[in-house]
């Protein structure tokens, strides 16, 4: 039965069904554009680092079903959660998740094993930025002291095989120390802005990777988000509504 600190909620035009905290870190467009930017193929394995609730994990088994995707939380509540999601949208068999800190051994997680890895790190730096009054969601939010932005990408390297994948969701004020994290660990980097309306500045940027790459950085035209009435641009919203791939 569901209680009063949580909604139930539809994903990809009712592919995915969601329970999710009332208040707190809820799923969000950019948590979908980013499963939907993970170039993995049926019979791959792919991890996510900090899954929450299973968004990213559930949105990417919708679009790939023939994938294996395991998913590492820190929170023990969001660990339960994304359980019981997993399991509500019938994907058990597949889907995992496993509680731990991203910057240790965690049980049942075997690094360098990965094909892809994805995450959402937290975009805000503590010191600069005011933390949310509410304790999940300033988890999921701010970086903490002892597991910084870098700290998250090499966790993503970690984990993932000589040649896999990564993919993550960032602020573009951030991409400067994203790029020296994966140098010269990883190459082939595509960054990809995402321009929320035509004429402003980017905010957000997808970027991908390979570990163990030298292959050059490439810089895309990037994906313009909304009309200029607001509404989001056809093969955005069949990504948001649909589970389509990420146009890029």
């Amino acid at each position: 039965m569901l209680d009063t600190d949580h909604t139930r909620d539809a994903l990809l035009g009712g592919l995915i069904h969601l329970e999710q905290p009332r208040r707190g870190q809820r799923a969000s467009a950019d948590a979908v554009m980013l499963a939907a930017a993970v170039p993995a193929r049926a019979g791959q394995q792919v991890l996510e680092l900090g899954c929450g609730s299973g968004v990213g994990m559930l949105c990417l088994a919708a679009r790939v079903p023939k994938a294996r995707i395991d998913g590492i939380e820190l929170q023990s509540d969001l660990v339960a959660l994304c359980a019981r999601n997993i399991a509500a949208n019938d994907m058990e068999d597949r889907l995992r998740v496993a509680a731990g800190d991203i910057r240790k051994r965690v049980s049942g997680i075997t690094p360098n094993s990965y094909d892809h890895v994805f995450a959402n790190p937290p975009y805000f730096d503590s010191l600069r930025h005011r933390a949310s009054p509410h304790a999940g969601r300033a988890t999921a939010r701010s970086e903490a002291d002892e597991a910084d932005l870098g700290h998250w990408i090499a966790a993503m390297l970690r984990h993932a095989k000589p040649g896999g994948g990564l993919t993550l969701i960032h602020k573009t004020d951030r991409l400067a120390d994203l790029l020296a994290a994966l140098d010269p660990k990883a190459g082939a980097i595509r960054v990809i802005p995402l321009w929320s309306k035509a004429g402003q500045p980017a905010k957000r940027v997808i970027v991908r990777a390979i570990k163990g790459s030298r292959a050059p950085l490439t810089l895309d035209p990037g994906v313009l988000l909304h009309q200029p009435d607001g509404s989001y641009f056809p093969e955005v919203d069949a990504v948001l509504r649909a589970g389509a791939a990420f146009p890029a």
